[in-house]
């Protein structure tokens, strides 16, 4: 009975010590991306003001926002699986897709080469499914 008891005193003392331990801060995935996100817009409109580099088509930056988020949460969702699962597979390509459209629009790209581009992106996808 006494074992008991010692035990029950043992177990006490362990679960007390891991309550005063400080709990590690996890960070949430969408202050990642909006903090990248503003990270970038600021460096390039700090370059813009700065060294004279222009983009005319500089609104399709903002189209570029849900591309990182999609590609950050493929990346976080990797990292958690350590595998490309499906909701990883489906936000890389979403984001990939998305990221290329605004490619197109800030640097003029002549929309001949998107269709090309989409199937190649399709058949990427494709492969990647076909992993799983």
């Amino acid at each position: 009975m006494s074992d008991t008891i010692e035990d029950l005193k043992e177990a006490e003392k362990e679960s007390l010590h891991f309550e005063e331990t400080p709990r590690q801060v996890q960070r949430d995935k969408g202050s990642t991306t909006w903090g990248l996100v503003l990270i970038g817009l600021g460096i390039f409109f700090l370059v813009t003001r700065v060294g004279g580099f222009f983009i005319q088509n500089w609104w399709a930056l903002f189209i570029l926002i849900p591309s990182f988020h999609n590609l950050n949460e493929a990346w976080q969702s990797y990292q958690a699986n350590g595998r490309l699962t499906q909701h990883a597979r489906h936000s890389l390509m979403g984001g990939l897709l998305i990221g290329m459209v605004a490619v197109f629009f800030l640097f003029n790209v002549g929309w001949n080469l998107f269709w090309p581009l989409v199937l190649i992106l399709l058949g990427i996808g494709a492969l990647l499914n076909g992993r799983s």
